[in-house]
């Protein structure tokens, strides 16, 4: 049992009136904190036609600073502190971190507060903004796999805003810079304590990080608005898209199944991260088969990411010998088919159960690697009793749940399919 507690740790929620909830995780490493604030706003929020990359838009946008502290002042006042700091953006969250002496915190947090609360920016900055997005969105196409993640979701979704990527539609994105109302509209959105949850892990008592929230962050009003994601309906055939790409480049194929909305009791989403290391890792026989062996391809991967609403498993290869691309494309699609009737042996499963389970404990060593670990867990379900909750589940599949995960998710008419390959001179 006790191999199961994947978050070894103590913890504190706290719910404040206004809607924000802290996460307070005192840890045994002294002098440091880690403080991750998660917005659950991604991709996923942007579910206006023509309005898609506004999420990761306002990553750029909240270091323009406020009146009491402009982009310069913020700067330098983290140089102060010694603060490591960054965000990211996904599809179901916008996050930003900061590592930090301890004694720095409050500090630290009345700067953030102030910049959620009163962010400021000109509609010149905006546009300045809009226009460095556009840059890191060519810059980002330059890649053939960002490329490929892109058509394979626009290709697998109809409706639901994971049909976009983080970065949103090229279409959108040029249209940004005259977008300046609704981007007051989408920070008045989501900006807001109700949609906010906050990370405090390092060296310090929850009710003394419970203290330094309340007194920063307990003024900020509640909002009102209500996300309505729309659903995606049932895929009822095969799909396939083909990219051809202007420069060299080898080949890329990827086969994705529709898969089952994040829940860390539903042993199908369990089975199916386990059969992703299981089937499609290093240490898996197709693997072996594909780049040891064979060397058709010199890179195979599974990624069945956790999302808010039904997402995708997919199966990425880069092939090694071009001409081997149908080979490659046959022997993964072979390989998901074959799960139904042929799951891997109970002593293998019970492998990579142990293999998974450790490799999470052992990252969790510093005040900053517990948090990162812990935030895609808040944006999903706003404890870290979620973690402990998927581990047991876990433990829990059999070779049986696996072929049954198989059959209900790696139907034909679920699939999708996209290439990528060289353009033909």
């Amino acid at each position: 049992m006790a191999e199961r507690n994947a978050f070894p740790f103590d913890y504190e929620l706290f719910d404040f009136p206004n809607g924000l909830r802290l996460v307070a995780v005192p840890l045994p490493w002294r002098g440091t904190a880690s403080v991750y604030i998660v917005v659950h706003a991604g991709s996923r929020n942007e579910v206006e036609p023509g309005c898609s990359g506004f999420a990761h838009f306002f990553e750029h946008m909240m270091f323009r600073g406020t009146r009491a502290f402009p982009p310069e002042r913020y700067e330098r006042e983290l140089q102060r502190m010694g603060a490591s700091s960054n965000a990211y953006t996904d599809d179901d969250r916008t996050v930003y971190h900061t590592t930090l002496a301890v004694e720095e915190l409050d500090a630290l947090l009345a700067m953030e507060a102030d910049r959620f609360q009163h962010l400021e920016y000109s509609e010149e900055d905006f546009r300045t903004e809009a226009l460095a997005v556009l840059g890191e969105y060519w810059k980002d196409s330059a890649e053939p796999l960002n490329r490929l993640h892109e058509v394979l979701r626009d290709t697998a979704f109809d409706v639901h805003p994971y049909k976009h990527t983080t970065m949103g539609f090229l279409r959108d994105i040029e249209r940004m810079p005259g977008m300046y109302g609704y981007s007051l509209a989408f920070f008045d959105r989501f900006y807001r304590p109700e949609n906010t949850t906050i990370l405090i892990a390092g060296d310090l008592a929850p009710a003394e990080a419970r203290a330094l929230v309340e007194r920063h962050w307990g003024g900020w009003r509640r909002g009102s608005y209500r996300l309505e994601a729309p659903q995606e309906p049932p895929q009822k055939a095969p799909r396939e898209a083909r990219i051809e790409w202007e420069t060299h480049t080898l080949p890329y194929v990827a086969v994705a199944q529709r898969a089952p909305a994040y829940d860390d009791s539903d042993p199908d989403c369990a089975a199916l991260d386990l059969i992703s290391a299981l089937c499609f890792s290093p240490g898996s026989d197709l693997y072996r088969r594909l780049v040891i062996e064979e060397q058709w391809a010199d890179e195979l991967w599974a990624n069945q990411a956790d999302h808010l609403d039904p997402y995708l498993f997919t199966v990425v290869a880069r092939v090694k010998q071009p001409e081997r691309l149908p080979d490659v494309r046959r022997a993964i699609e072979d390989e998901l088919d074959r799960l139904v009737s042929a799951p891997p042996p109970q002593e293998r499963l019970e492998q990579v159960q142990s293999h998974l389970f450790y490799r999470f404990v052992l990252s969790l060593n510093r005040s900053d690697s517990v948090a990162a670990q812990l935030a895609p867990f808040l944006a999903l379900r706003r404890t870290p009793e979620t973690v402990r909750r998927l581990f047991e589940t876990y433990h829990r599949v059999t070779p049986q749940n696996l072929a049954a995960a198989a059959a209900a998710w790696f139907r034909p008419e679920g699939r999708t399919v996209v290439t990528l390959e060289e353009k033909p001179q």
